[in-house]
């Protein structure tokens, strides 16, 4: 049994198999309590009797389809009621691979209100208890194609980079409200992922995958260096770092009265003016 101080409660989505079942590990033995919410009761009641025995912590489970109205609201009102509450991780999602000419444009759509939607939603209903209450996490789990959208189905990676931008926007706006915002960018993952986006991770070469185990392992040690976004398969934090300063010493630049130079607007209105007929 654990005898670690208690670090409040931990909402994981996501948490029957995976990613969110080893973050349900690694967090009940870090002293969290847990409400873990998927699809797949059986697995939920058989993860949790296993993380109550081991680490004796409270496990409560809720089935819960996220793409199911009624179902996301009410892990909505969990959110905001609950005042044990102090770490939201949004790990439910799913992907695909297959070419935007060969998706199922209703599979796409489900994929955005679960990826997209379902996340903000709980993302808004967890912050402002966060806030009120003085402090709080957020783990929001994305992907390296939310900066690489060419390597996967462009409607995921388009999801993911909006998780991407989503939890760099958050961590802006709440800086000074002690409210913790990481977003986690796994590479690929040996998970039941793949077979759900129809290309079973054995096909991926051996050398890029890796097991859950280390994604979560990396991106705790991640949060815990105070990292806003962890990509555990990057050596180099320089690189990272590199990318991301670009990007915010460019955003000065990108909204002007006038169009760049290149574009050659002012000689083509010259030569439109230049071109109309003279009115007497």
């Amino acid at each position: 049994m654990s005898t670690l101080i208690a670090q409040g409660t931990a909402l994981i989505t996501g948490a029957s198999s995976g990613i969110g079942a080893i973050y349900a590990d690694r967090l009940a033995r870090r002293g969290h309590d847990l409400i873990l919410v998927a699809r797949n009761q059986s697995r939920l009641e058989e993860l949790a009797a296993r993380l109550r025995g081991e680490t004796g912590r409270s496990v409560e489970i809720v089935s819960a389809d996220l793409n199911n109205d009624a179902d996301l609201h009410r892990v909505e009102t969990i959110l905001r009621t609950n005042s044990t509450i102090a770490m939201l991780v949004n790990n439910a999602g799913v992907g695909g691979a297959a070419p935007l000419l060969a998706s199922d444009v209703d599979a796409m759509d489900r994929m955005i209100r679960l990826n997209v939607l379902a996340l903000t939603r709980l993302t808004y209903a967890a912050v402002p208890a966060f806030v009120a209450r003085g402090g709080g996490t957020i783990i929001n789990i994305a992907s390296i194609v939310a900066i690489s959208p060419e390597t996967l189905n462009g409607v995921y990676g388009g999801s993911k980079a909006f998780v991407l931008a989503f939890s760099q926007s958050l961590q802006h706006e709440l800086a000074d409200k002690a409210v913790r915002i990481q977003a986690v960018l796994p590479g690929a993952t040996a998970t039941e992922f793949w077979d759900i986006a129809g290309l079973p991770v054995s096909n991926l070469p051996a050398e890029i995958v890796m097991s859950a185990q280390d994604v979560v392992d990396a991106a705790l040690a991640g949060l815990d260096q105070g990292e806003t976004v962890t990509i555990p398969s990057l050596e180099s934090k320089a690189e990272w770092d590199a990318y991301d300063a670009a990007r915010r010493e460019m955003a000065g630049r990108l909204s002007r009265t006038k169009p760049a130079t290149r574009y050659n607007v002012v000689a083509v209105k010259a030569d439109r003016a230049s071109r109309e007929p003279t009115r007497v």
